[in-house]
C-alpha cells in the first residue's frame, strides 16, 4: 500500500465524501485571478461544521467579491488524521485542494470550548506553528471569530486577530485592509495588524495591555439588510442540520441569567417577513431541501411567526416541505402553531424548562410556569405528537435538594399526560450548569465533578420510568468547558499539552479522554478550582474584562442581586428598557416588525389531480461519485429532482416521502456504468427534460444516461461483470491456475451479528480472466469482488481499496 496523494487516502477511510468538496452550490474560482485566498476553518467534523450557519454566511459574503476566494476546511476525522501524518501529507481545502499553509488567511470559527484541541490539529497538519509569536509572513494570518471569543484569552496566543461579535461587516473590513496592504507591497505584518486593530470588533492579542485595551463588540444594526446566503452548500452524508436554515432574528432579551447568548447577541433584530419569504423562495429552488428550520435564540418570540408560518405553509405544504424549530419556549408553542407545523409532517419539539422548580426558574429568570409547560405538552400529545424533548440543568445557583426532587416530580407528572393516542415519550437531557463570562452568574462557582456525578446518578436512578429516556453530558466534559470558558492565557500551554497527549474531539463522548486531560493539568500545574470552583469577588479583574460586549457590568451585578432574591426581569421588548447598556437607540436598537402576510405563487404549476407515469432512470456512477453511500445518493437525486422542478409522487400518511426506488445499492468505492432508479413523475414532463435537467443538478461523477417508461416485468438477479484494477500489486497467472484446478474454494463471510456463512467461489464465479497483470475481468453472483480477489490472488484489502472496481455488465 502506497500513499502519495490525498486522493490515495479516500478509499481507506470512513465517509470519504466529507472530503470531496464537490457539493451543490460549492464555489469554484480560478486561483490565478484572485488577490485574497481565505480558508474558513471549522474545528469539528464536516457533518457538524457544514451545518453551521455562520460559515455559510461568511462564505457567501466573501465569495461575492471577485478578488476573494473563500474555501472551507474541517477537522479531519481520526482515521484521516492518522493517514495524513503517516504519509506526511498536509491537510487541504475542500474546493481547490490547496494546502492550508499556502492561504493568505485562515479564519477559525470558535463555537464550543471542547473543540479547541482540533484547532491545533488543523494547524499541526498544515505545518503551521501554534503560537502567533512564532509565525512570520511565510505563514498565513490566523484569525478567529464566534461566541467563544467573548473570552478569547485561553486561545488568544494562537491567533493574530480575533473578531468579537457579528462578523458580517468585520470580515469585509478585514479583507479590504488586507487587499490594500498587499497592493502596497509593504510586507510588514505589524502594519496590517495595526490597521485591523482600528476596526470595531477586532482584537489583536499581541497588542493587549491589561487595564488599557478595551475591545467593543461589533453589531450588525440592521439584520434585514445584512447579506444572507440563498444558495447554501448542500452537504454530503448526513449533516446534523440537513435542511434549509433561515435566521428569522438575532438576539434575545428574555434575560435568562445563565444564558451567555442572551447577553452577547443583544439587541433583538428581526428580519422582515417579506425578506424571509424571498430568501426562502430562492433557496428552495437552489437547494431542493425538503425541510426548513426557522432559527433564532427564541423563535417563538419572532413578531411575525404565525403569518410567516401561514405564508410558508401555504406556499410549500403542497410540495411536501416541512417547517421545524430547533427549540421553542413552551408558552409560545400554541395549538395554532402546532397545526401549521403538522401540515406536512410532525417535526420534533424541544422545550427547555432548565429547572424543575418554579423557585429556581425565578432565580435564573426563566419566566415560564409548570402550567404553561404542561398545557403545551398536552396539546402536542393531543395533536398526535409522540415524543417531546426536555432540557434541564443541574448545579444552578442556589439549587437545593428540594429543587432536584421537584424536577423528578415534575417529569413524573408530565409522563402522566395522556393524548388522544395515549401517553407519549419524554426524552430528558441533563447538563451541568457552567457559569459563562458576561452573564450575571459569571462570579458564581461551578459545582465540583463529584457533586455533578452524584446529582446525575441520583436523577438517573429516580427516572427509571417506562416512557422516559434519560441522557446527560459527561460531568468531566462540563469541567473542561467551564475551565476554558473562564480561563486565561495560562491555559494555552495546557491546550498544547493535552493535544500532544492525543486529545481530539473532546465534545464527542466516544472520543473524550479525560485521563489525558488530567495528566496535562497535572503537568502544567493548573489549579482547576481557581478557575471554576470558587466564588469570584465582584471587584476582581476578570480575564475577559477587556472585551466590551456592551452589556454593562453594573447591569450584570444588578441581575445577580435580583437572582438572590428570586426576582424576575421582564423582556424589554414587552416592557420598559432594562438598562443593560447595549442600545444607544440611534444606531443600535431593537428592530421588531409588525405582523403581516405575503402572497406567494406555487413553486410550479401543479394539476389538481396529477397523473403520474412510472419511469426508469439509468445513470453511471464513476470517479469521486463512487464515494457516495446509498442513503446520500438517494438524497442527492431527490434534491436534484426538486431543483429541476419535476413533480413526483409522494407516499401517503403522516410522514409523506418521495416514491423513489433504487436497484441494489453499490458498496462505497465501487463504480458502475449502468445503475437505475425509479420514480413516478407527472406525465406532462418529457423524458429529455428529465435527463437534461437532472444532469445539470447532480455532482460530477454522476451522469443520467437514459430516461424511459418503466416496464412491469420483474427481472431475476443475474451474474454481474466487473473490471478490477490494482496498482501496487499484480494479478498472478499461477494463482489463477491453482484456483481453476480446484473443485471447491470456500470463503467464510461473517456478518455484523457475528454469524458466519460459507460460500463456494467455484459456484459464485462464472468467469474470471486476467486482462493484463494489473487488470482483471470477473463475472460473479452473490459474492463481492474484493472477496474473490483476496481469496484467489492473496492481495491485501488496502491494495484492493486503492485500486478500481467497475461494474460493467456489457464490458
Amino acid at each position: 500500500m502506497q500513499i502519495k496523494t490525498f486522493q490515495d487516502i479516500l478509499p481507506l477511510i470512513e465517509q470519504p465524501s466529507r472530503y470531496l468538496g464537490t457539493e451543490t452550490n460549492a464555489i469554484i474560482k480560478n486561483k490565478d485571478k484572485i488577490k485574497l485566498h481565505i480558508a474558513l476553518a471549522f474545528p469539528d467534523l464536516y457533518e457538524i461544521g457544514t451545518s453551521h450557519l455562520g460559515i455559510q454566511i461568511l462564505y457567501h459574503i466573501l465569495n461575492e467579491n471577485e478578488k476573494i476566494y473563500a474555501e472551507r476546511v474541517f477537522a479531519p476525522a481520526i482515521d484521516m488524521e492518522r493517514y495524513l501524518k503517516s504519509s506526511k501529507l498536509p491537510i487541504i481545502s475542500l474546493e481547490s485542494k490547496s494546502p492550508l499553509n499556502k492561504f493568505d488567511i485562515i479564519g477559525f470559527s470558535l463555537l464550543y470550548e471542547l473543540n479547541f484541541t482540533n484547532i491545533l490539529t488543523i494547524l499541526e497538519l498544515s505545518n503551521i506553528p501554534f503560537y502567533s509569536s512564532q509565525r512570520d509572513l511565510s505563514f498565513p494570518f490566523i484569525i478567529a471569530g464566534g461566541p467563544c471569543t467573548c473570552n478569547p484569552e485561553p486561545v488568544s496566543e494562537f491567533f493574530d486577530a480575533m473578531v468579537i461579535g457579528d462578523g458580517e461587516n468585520v470580515v469585509v473590513e478585514i479583507s479590504k485592509a488586507y487587499l490594500n496592504w498587499k497592493e502596497n507591497n509593504v510586507k510588514d505584518k505589524d502594519l496590517l495588524l495595526k490597521e485591523w486593530s482600528k476596526i470595531e470588533g477586532v482584537y489583536i492579542p499581541s497588542y493587549f495591555e491589561a487595564g488599557k485595551t478595551k475591545i467593543k463588540r461589533a453589531i450588525v444594526s440592521n439584520l434585514d439588510t445584512s447579506p444572507f446566503p440563498d444558495a447554501p452548500i448542500i452537504a454530503y452524508g448526513k449533516s446534523v442540520h440537513d435542511r434549509l436554515r433561515l435566521e428569522v432574528s438575532r438576539g434575545c432579551t428574555r434575560g435568562c441569567r445563565f444564558c451567555q447568548a442572551s447577553m452577547i447577541y443583544r439587541p433583538v433584530r428581526e428580519r422582515s417577513i417579506e425578506n424571509l419569504t424571498e430568501i426562502t423562495k430562492r433557496a428552495i429552488l437552489k437547494t431542493g431541501y425538503e425541510d426548513l428550520s426557522l432559527l433564532s435564540l427564541s423563535v417563538g418570540d419572532y413578531s411575525c411567526l404565525v403569518p410567516l408560518m401561514e405564508t410558508l405553509m401555504d406556499r410549500y405544504s403542497k410540495e411536501h416541505i416541512s417547517i421545524s424549530f430547533p427549540s421553542i419556549r413552551a408558552e409560545t408553542l400554541t395549538p395554532n402553531l402546532m397545526n401549521l407545523i403538522k401540515k406536512v409532517r410532525k417535526t420534533g419539539f424541544t422545550i427547555a424548562p432548565e429547572a424543575g422548580s418554579q423557585k429556581l426558574r425565578n432565580i435564573i429568570n426563566k419566566n415560564i410556569t409548570d402550567e404553561e409547560i404542561i398545557n403545551t405538552i398536552k396539546n402536542a400529545f393531543d395533536m398526535g405528537w409522540k415524543v417531546i424533548k426536555l432540557y434541564f440543568m443541574i448545579g444552578l445557583p442556589y439549587e437545593t435538594d428540594e429543587d432536584l426532587i421537584s424536577m423528578i416530580d415534575f417529569i413524573k407528572n408530565l409522563k402522566q399526560i395522556k393524548g388522544i393516542k395515549g401517553r407519549g415519550q419524554i426524552n430528558v437531557s441533563i447538563t451541568t450548569f457552567i457559569p459563562k463570562p458576561h452573564t450575571p452568574f459569571q462570579w458564581i462557582p461551578q459545582i465540583s465533578l463529584e457533586q455533578s456525578k452524584d446529582k446525575i446518578n441520583w436523577l438517573r436512578n429516580s427516572l427509571k420510568i417506562s416512557g422516559v429516556d434519560f441522557k446527560f453530558q459527561k460531568p468531566e466534559a462540563s469541567v473542561l468547558e467551564g475551565l476554558f470558558a473562564r480561563g486565561d492565557k495560562k491555559l494555552s500551554r495546557l491546550l498544547v499539552s493535552a493535544h500532544q497527549k492525543g486529545c481530539r474531539f473532546d465534545g464527542w463522548s466516544d472520543l473524550f479522554r479525560y485521563k489525558l486531560w488530567e495528566e496535562a493539568i497535572n503537568d502544567e500545574k493548573i489549579d482547576v478550582d481557581f478557575y471554576i470552583g470558587r466564588e469570584i469577588s465582584l471587584i476582581e479583574t476578570l480575564p475577559w474584562d477587556h472585551i466590551d460586549i456592551k452589556v454593562s457590568k453594573d447591569y450584570l451585578i444588578k441581575e445577580l442581586e435580583k437572582a438572590k432574591k428570586g426576582e424576575s426581569t421582564i423582556d424589554c421588548r414587552n416592557g420598559d428598557c432594562s438598562a443593560c447598556g447595549v442600545c444607544d437607540f440611534e444606531n443600535i436598537k431593537p428592530v421588531i416588525f409588525e405582523s403581516s402576510t405575503v402572497n406567494l405563487i406555487p413553486l410550479y404549476e401543479k394539476q389538481n389531480l396529477p397523473i403520474y407515469k412510472k419511469l426508469k432512470i439509468s445513470y453511471s456512477k464513476t470517479g469521486d461519485a463512487k464515494y457516495f453511500g446509498h442513503l446520500e445518493l438517494v438524497n442527492i437525486f431527490i434534491r436534484a429532482i426538486k431543483r429541476s422542478c419535476i413533480p413526483i409522487k409522494f407516499s401517503e400518511g403522516f410522514h409523506p416521502m418521495p416514491k423513489i426506488y433504487f436497484d441494489d445499492p453499490l458498496p462505497i468505492g465501487t463504480e458502475s456504468l449502468f445503475e437505475s432508479f425509479y420514480i413516478h413523475a407527472a406525465e406532462n414532463i418529457s423524458f429529455e427534460y428529465i435527463k437534461s435537467s437532472l444532469n445539470e443538478n447532480i455532482p460530477q461523477g454522476l451522469l443520467i444516461k437514459e430516461c424511459k417508461l418503466a416496464g412491469s416485468e420483474k427481472t431475476e438477479k443475474n451474474s454481474i461483470t466487473y473490471l478490477i484494477t490494482i496498482k501496487d500489486d499484480f494479478f498472478d497467472e499461477k494463482k489463477l491456475e491453482l484456483y481453476n484446478n480446484e473443485e471447491t474454494v470456500i470463503i467464510t463471510r461473517i456478518n455484523q451479528k457475528g454469524k458466519s456463512k460459507s460460500i463456494n467461489l467455484k459456484e459464485a464465479v462464472s468467469d474470471i480472466k486476467i486482462l493484463d497483470k494489473y487488470n482483471l475481468k470477473v463475472t460473479l453472483k452473490n459474492v463481492r469482488p474484493p472477496e474473490v480477489v483476496q481469496a484467489i490472488f492473496k492481495i491485501n484489502a488496502f491494495d484492493i481499496k486503492q485500486g478500481k472496481i467497475l461494474k460493467c455488465n456489457e464490458c
